[in-house]
């Protein structure tokens, strides 16, 4: 028997199409070793038991997977975890940190009944996170008055909440339940 196939495998030397990968997730260090084909949406939901965030089209264009990146929301289908080596990644789980109270758009989605079947809800949540942000950043979206000042924190209106949310898609068409939980958290 050729001696390659009777030894344990070394564990200092990557298998081959797979890199060690650290990601701090919601708070939390997680190092795997990762096959540079997986997605980041997949290892938060098969490797971390992370199932918030949810698989809806894989291929980016429903935002049911949408999860904050370094702050920023993204699709989670759409990205290679190993090129996210080193990022801070924040699920819906993690919104709310490690306290019991949730997060105030979560509360808000609650108390707006902002979600009819709850499938697209983890998206949506994180998803305005990230619009709360970048608008706060100063980030325009396409529907903002090109005379505000650039770099400003941009309001939020109804119409900009709309354009900003509009990579989020519901099934159930719970949006207008879905602006008003935005609207209830802007500082």
């Amino acid at each position: 028997m050729d001696s390659r196939h009777d030894r344990a495998p070394d564990s200092r030397t990557p298998e081959p199409g797979r890199s060690q990968t650290t990601l701090r997730v919601n708070g939390k260090p997680h190092t795997l070793m990762v096959d540079h084909r997986r997605v980041l949406l997949d290892l938060l939901r098969e490797d971390l038991g992370l199932t918030g965030a949810k698989k809806g089209c894989d291929h980016g264009q429903c935002g049911a997977c949408t999860v904050l990146v370094d702050g920023r929301r993204m699709n989670g289908c759409l990205l290679l975890a190993v090129a996210l080596d080193g990022s801070e990644i924040t699920t819906v789980e993690g919104l709310a940190g490690d306290g019991e109270d949730l997060h105030p758009l979560q509360q808000a989605f609650l108390d707006r009944d902002a979600f009819q079947c709850g499938y697209c809800t983890p998206g949506q949540i994180c998803s305005a996170a990230g619009v709360l942000a970048e608008a706060a950043a100063g980030h325009p979206s396409h529907v903002t008055d090109p005379a505000a000042p650039s770099g400003e924190p941009v309001a939020l209106g109804r119409e900009e909440i709309r354009e900003r949310m509009s990579g989020n898609l519901c099934r159930c068409g719970a949006y207008p339940r879905i602006v008003d939980a935005v609207e209830d958290v802007i500082p």
